[in-house]
């Protein structure tokens, strides 16, 4: 059972669209994810614009990737988070469904005041 960054069980974060390092709706992480897909990001305009401006383009459509919209749910990388926080542009956090693995990026208090719920 995975745990989220309240000790809890893992929620899941989205199904549609489905997210996850592991597509299966949740922010769950393991060896094989380099990047930490571990924080259950629910993106803003601002973070969207923020992420295609330093290389990763989750807004544009392409094959197999609907593209990501404002309110949409999304596991994201939590170095990317943190970064995005640094940056004054750090989307809202859904703690339930953010991997525990996230507290070895970022600090929960700065989780905690970008909570959705």
């Amino acid at each position: 059972m995975a745990l989220n960054v309240l000790g809890k069980e893992l929620e899941p974060c989205s199904t549609e669209p489905l997210t996850g390092f592991y597509r299966d709706g949740c922010c769950n992480t393991g060896a094989d994810d380099l990047g930490v897909h571990s924080v259950c990001a629910e993106v803003t305009e601002e973070f969207l614009a923020f992420s295609k401006s330093v290389g990763n383009d989750l807004s544009t459509p392409r094959p197999g990737f609907a593209g990501l919209e404002p309110g949409d749910h999304w596991c994201i990388c939590a170095p990317r988070w943190q970064e995005a926080f640094l940056a004054g542009a750090a989307p809202a956090v859904v703690l339930e469904a953010t991997h525990i693995a996230t507290l070895e990026w970022a600090r929960l208090e700065d989780l905690k005041a970008h909570a959705v719920r």
